[in-house]
């Protein structure tokens, strides 16, 4: 029986069978009707035996390798027969370069793919192990689990891949001698074959799911869906080694579904996008949403002219007219992902380009850097990689001297000037000082999308695409660049390296946040160094306030970044297992993740020296891309660099102990003081406070006078700055309006970035300054990525007026908020 979670308060159920069978690629086929709000097709998955049940053939023998009580028997070499249809449009001796379409190859059967991730074993989510009994499995027959929810599912069948044109070449394998006469064990031989073919025949691989995919059904299966799962049999087949390996699913989506969001863009135009929804793609299609199923995917995307479909795929894909008013779009990635980093955007986008030769020059100089010698001799060290097999950018000579990737920047009409202005320019720049820090991208290119004002965080990365919020673009290029920073720094950590156990965010949160300083240090070439570092202990101080805040006021279990401990990435039998709080809709707007994992880097990094810990850096990127991690493989391969340090007590098990099992603020960071006080970024700042706290009470103590605005002298301030005066001035019990109409006159706050407005409108709430209230309702309007706790602010206050504007402003998002969002502000407001 399917357990019965409520999808907003527990733990997130991985419900496929990933150790009985292993989804290795994907084809999509969809339309996309913006009139009824679905998407509509069908999904072709491709799968091998998994780990705990497979089948190996070799040496003219096949050999059962299961716990299954079955009987492995030893059969005579015989030649197969299988009709063939058309064979001569598409011959066995086809090359590799006369296929078409571009693809890739993925591995098929290694060590690494038996290593599941959060397995935290629910009561309840053991459907699949009832029909598969191991130790009596009876007459019962094998179930195929998937991962899926909101989805109408109409149909599924297993493919006839025995049938495609040319497909005979993969039965002549030496492999493939003994294999038995059954139709349906020679299809499944076949797609071993195709899905464990060598990286250097990948088109020839992608050329063949293609055709797989557009094989004909030969026989439905049963099929029945719950709340979190589609499981899937054929009646007679109790081993998942005989289940077909090629099945096509049609369904279609649920307006309601919780992947995608249906809204209307800045220009007020229809689009929909994955917007990074606690449930991943299951509600987009039927998958396996464990990290360790690493697979690869292709889709075809129909939709009607005029929309551009964006989607993370490493080619820059063109739209086909396949009839009047009709458009298709065709992406695929070569790379094994989870199928949790799968993205697409289908909106009236525009691209936005150069316009000048001026910005071409400037982007042109922007991206020569140097690479540190210790870099230097790791980027031509030839290594093995260690992951499954696929076409390496790390092998690639060429993709090694590639500082910035192909890349381009799409927005909705209204915003494409603001993007022109600073985003446009900036994504080179970070680029390359990412190269220069951590050496070869990952992926070979990358599009930049402003997505609705609905998006609920300021970033999301994926592979080939990263989403920003239209709250980046005003106020200057810092919030822009440092967010831009840190969503590229996802391309290394959350996604070339991705964390085995998803309960573990901090694997990938606390590196991206640690290296965004990094990356837009670099990225900043005019600055000099004492500058840069001023910078970096001003932000390390903004995030120490923000962090002691956090532990202060969420509940403890949140607040540990392991919180299975010494059961971290542990794998349950049939590999179903639930993350741990993923369903908290409270969670995705918590930052402890990023904080004290970037506290704890900063710390190793401050031990250590900033030199010798990048070189670790580098070198773990180039041990681990392309493969799933826990936090002992970093901390462990980085103490073995610097034994001197553990000689000095510092071990895995003490910084388990210290910063990633236990909740609140690590002890060490309590221990190191405020090093940030000796700060003079953060000096001045205190001096301008104080200027403003004395100037308060002399309009307080003589209200009758106006104070004269020549009288005090206020300094220009940075972003951070600005954002570290207003916490500093929330802190003050009155603040009277005519200083709160001052502090938005000087330093002209509506125009600053939203980090400075945020914190603009919590002391316009705070002192009830009605002036102000527009300001708050632009912002809950234009920044839903931030405003969710603002409407908790107005509430608290008990204002009459303030809890009348907060119903207001969430009457008018409330139909595109996203579901955790609207929960969470509702639940504040009734």
């Amino acid at each position: 029986m399917e357990p019965q979670l409520d999808p907003m308060k527990d733990d997130l159920p991985l419900m496929a069978n990933t150790s009985y069978m292993l989804l290795k690629h994907y084809v999509l086929d969809l339309d996309v009707d913006f009139k009824s709000k679905v998407i509509e097709g069908s999904i072709v998955l491709f799968f091998e035996t998994g780990s705990q049940y497979r089948k190996t053939i070799s040496a003219g023998k096949e050999c059962c390798q299961s716990q299954f009580d079955e009987t492995c028997k030893m059969r005579a070499s015989e030649p197969c027969h299988i009709p063939m249809i058309n064979v001569s449009t598409c011959s066995s001796k086809t090359e590799c370069n006369d296929f078409a379409v571009s693809g890739k190859e993925e591995e098929a059967t290694s060590d690494g793919n038996s290593n599941h991730s959060n397995n935290e074993q629910a009561s309840g989510i053991s459907s699949s192990k009832d029909c598969c009994d191991i130790e009596d499995h009876g007459n019962k027959d094998f179930l195929l689990v998937l991962d899926c929810c909101d989805l109408s599912v109409l149909k599924v069948e297993e493919l006839d891949v025995a049938a495609v044109s040319g497909i005979e070449k993969f039965t002549r394998s030496a492999k493939l001698t003994v294999v038995s006469k059954e139709l349906e064990n020679i299809r499944n031989q076949i797609v071993h074959e195709l899905v464990t073919l060598p990286a250097d025949r990948w088109k020839e691989q992608l050329y063949y799911f293609t055709h797989c995919s557009q094989a004909a059904g030969c026989g439905e299966l049963l099929f029945s869906t719950g709340t979190w799962s589609l499981e899937i049999r054929k009646s007679g087949i109790q081993s998942p080694a005989d289940f077909p390996h090629a099945i096509r699913i049609w369904y279609k989506t649920k307006p309601e579904g919780r992947s995608v969001t249906w809204t209307t863009d800045q220009s007020g135009r229809p689009c929909v996008y994955t917007m990074g929804s606690p449930i991943n793609n299951r509600a987009l299609f039927p998958c396996q949403e464990p990290p360790t199923a690493l697979s690869t995917w292709q889709a075809s995307v129909r939709t009607a002219a005029g929309f551009v479909v964006l989607m993370s795929g490493e080619n820059s894909a063109e739209p086909v007219q396949l009839r009047e008013g009709i458009l298709s779009w065709y992406y695929y990635v070569s790379m094994p992902m989870p199928a949790s980093t799968f993205t697409i955007a289908v909106g009236c986008w525009q691209e936005v380009k150069q316009q000048s030769l001026k910005q071409k020059a400037a982007i042109g100089t922007s991206t020569e850097f140097s690479l540190p010698s210790s870099q230097t001799d790791l980027r031509w060290h030839e290594e093995i990689c260690g992951h499954v097999e696929y076409p390496c950018r790390f092998q690639n000579p060429a993709a090694r001297l590639q500082a910035v990737i192909p890349y381009r920047v799409f927005a909705p009409w209204c915003l494409m000037e603001s993007c022109e202005e600073y985003l446009l320019q900036l994504v080179p720049q970070c680029l390359s000082a990412a190269y220069a820090t951590l050496g070869t991208h990952p992926f070979s290119r990358l599009d930049v999308l402003i997505v609705p004002s609905n998006f609920s965080s300021l970033g999301m990365a994926s592979p080939h695409i990263i989403f920003l919020s239209q709250s980046v673009l005003p106020g200057g290029s810092h919030l822009c660049g440092t967010r831009l920073c840190h969503e590229i720094a996802h391309a290394w950590f959350g996604l070339a390296i991705g964390a085995r156990d998803w309960t573990e965010e901090w694997i990938s949160e606390g590196f991206a946040t640690f290296l965004e300083d990094i990356f837009w240090a670099r990225a900043q070439q005019q600055l000099p160094h004492d500058e840069i570092k001023e910078q970096q202990e001003l932000k390390a101080l903004l995030r120490w306030r923000r962090l002691r805040d956090e532990v202060q006021n969420s509940e403890e279990e949140l607040q540990v970044l392991r919180p299975k401990k010494e059961n971290t990435g542990e794998v349950s039998e049939s590999g179903a297992s639930v993350v741990k709080y993923g369903l908290k809709a409270e969670k995705i707007f918590m930052q402890v993740h990023y904080l004290k994992g970037y506290f704890l880097l900063r710390s190793l990094a401050r031990k250590i020296g900033e030199v010798s810990y990048l070189a670790s850096l580098r070198k773990f990127v180039i041990k681990f891309h392309g493969q799933l991690v826990l936090s002992q493989d970093f901390l462990s391969m980085l103490l073995e660099d610097i034994p001197k340090q553990k000689q000095s007590g510092l071990t895995v098990e003490s910084i388990f102990q210290n910063w990633l099992d236990t909740s609140g603020i690590p002890k060490p960071l309590l221990e190191e003081g405020e090093t940030w006080k000796e700060c003079q970024l953060v000096q001045q700042v205190s001096g301008e406070v104080t200027k403003w706290i004395q100037t308060n009470r002399r309009i307080r103590k003589s209200s009758k006078k106006k104070m004269k605005q020549d009288e005090v002298v206020f300094q220009q301030l940075l972003p951070d700055q600005l954002v570290l005066l207003l916490e500093f001035l929330l802190e003050e019990k009155t603040l009277c309006p005519r200083i709160l109409q001052c502090l938005e006159r000087t330093y002209q706050l509506q125009e600053q970035d939203a980090e400075v407005r945020h914190r603009w409108c919590e002391l316009v709430i705070k002192h009830k300054y009605e002036p102000g209230y527009g300001d708050i309702e632009r912002f809950l309007r234009e920044d839903q990525a931030m405003g969710v706790y603002l409407y908790g602010e107005l509430m608290v206050n008990e204002d009459a007026k303030q809890q009348e504007l907060a119903r207001k402003c969430f009457a008018a998002a409330q139909e595109h908020m996203d579901a955790s969002s609207a929960k969470v502000v509702a639940e504040m407001l009734f």
